[in-house]
């Protein structure tokens, strides 16, 4: 059997809450499935199993805090699990019940709570066995526990009302008084939203305080004439319609997953005081929150996506993103982080390594510079481009040539998605 424990989402994270368990005991799992919610600073997280067999345990119930690699599930293989299955069918029926009355006894479901708009409920196991006696829906039921988590209190307070409300008299008739004009009612204090901005800019600290700490950074730039970039963007969005077209951005995420292949001392991670270089390349392309706040995603292969599949991908991560609907692979498994700010008006970006991470890779905007090439002065759409490299993993040359690369790419846009 082999025990499923709390995962690491960020540099930044020590514990996690299981907010949801999405299985359970007696279920079949595959490799990728999404088997639990977990809340964390940036918000609550699908997590993945990367094992396949069958459920026998939960041993974390919803609303419970645990700490990263503390076990959570006991997931068997589905080997074991036929052996188990065998060697039961093969002992007599008043044994085999007697086992089975055990393993029931020692597995504790906990079923997830979902209203018919199908929403998740967060409640605590104590106040879910407290609605059920009491007949309480908790769709009904407004939480004040952590992150809107429904309590014991909630419920209680909830069942008060609906007694009250039941033994309450009529009331009786009265002449009609015309009432003075309530005053405007207070905007209310979105606590909620402030303690995510607060959990989410204590996460991102902790992360660049680790990182300035422990990562000696060196800093490139160059400039790129986007001239020949833009020009086949603008004959390839011709040739498709308005909601299928590419955004500059899928252009510069395969530029750079392209350089990689060329330059893989930048893609991967320093780890055990010792360089381990990827041999995938899973870009982490850096998403604003509208409520603030930053989280990187990865994009899987970006190197193997064509322009269609990239800008799908974008699409998508972007609204998962903003909607908190991120899984707990795309968290994890960056190689290297691009962040683009141009569209908000910035020429340079020199970010900040995202540790275990050795690069990171900033595009500003786009913007008309003075251009001489080829001894003729002239005008072009030039972006500057810049390296954050790690000193430990790669030196001043590494991060020259990775620039160059991916310059050179961008100057034959049309062989970026080719075979």
């Amino acid at each position: 059997m082999a025990e499923f424990r709390m995962p690491s989402l960020g540099a930044d994270m020590q514990s996690g809450k299981l907010l949801e368990w999405l299985v359970k005991p007696g279920d079949v799992v595959k490799r990728g499935q999404v088997i639990a919610v977990v809340g964390t600073e940036k918000g609550d997280i699908e997590v993945e199993v990367f094992e396949e067999g069958v459920v026998r345990a939960l041993l974390a119930a919803p609303g419970t805090e645990m700490p990263v690699g503390a076990p959570i599930a006991i997931i068997e293989s589905e080997a074991e699990a036929e052996k188990v299955a065998t060697v039961l069918a093969s002992r007599p029926a008043d044994v085999t019940g007697e086992a089975t009355k055990t393993v029931a006894e020692k597995v504790t479901a906990v079923p997830a709570s979902r209203p018919a708009n199908g929403q998740r409920i967060r409640v605590s196991p104590l106040a879910r066995k407290l609605a059920a006696e009491l007949g309480i829906d908790l769709s009904q039921v407004r939480g004040t526990g952590p992150q809107g988590a429904i309590d014991k209190a909630d419920v209680e307070r909830a069942a008060a009302a609906l007694k009250a409300q039941q033994e309450a008299p009529p009331p009786a008739p009265t002449q009609p008084v015309e009432a003075p004009a309530p005053p405007p009612p207070a905007k209310p204090v979105d606590k909620s939203s402030a303690e995510f901005q607060a959990g989410m800019r204590r996460a991102i600290a902790l992360a660049m305080a680790r990182s300035n700490r422990e990562i000696p950074h060196y800093y490139l730039e160059t400039r790129v004439n986007m001239a020949k970039a833009l020009a086949w963007l603008e004959a390839e969005n011709l040739k498709r319609p308005i909601q299928n077209r590419l955004l500059p951005a899928v252009l510069l995420i395969k530029a750079v997953a392209k350089a990689l292949t060329q330059v893989p001392q930048l893609n991967g991670y320093w780890i055990d005081d010792a360089l381990q270089v990827a041999e995938a390349i899973h870009i982490g392309f850096a998403i604003a929150l509208r409520q603030g706040g930053l989280v990187t995603p990865a994009i899987h292969h970006a190197d193997l996506k064509s322009a269609d599949e990239l800008m799908e991908t974008l699409r998508d991560l972007i609204m998962r993103t903003r909607a908190g609907r991120l899984r707990s692979s795309e968290l994890t498994d960056a190689t290297i982080t691009l962040t683009s700010l141009g569209d908000m008006g910035v020429e340079k970006v020199f970010g900040v390594i995202y540790p275990p991470q050795v690069a990171l890779v900033g595009f500003g905007k786009v913007t008309e510079e003075v251009w001489v090439e080829n001894g003729m002065i002239g005008v072009r759409p030039v972006v500057y481009a810049t390296l954050a490299g790690d000193h430990r993993a790669s030196d001043g040359r590494t991060g020259a040539e990775f620039l160059d690369v991916l310059n050179r790419l961008l100057q034959e846009p049309e062989t970026l998605f080719s075979a």
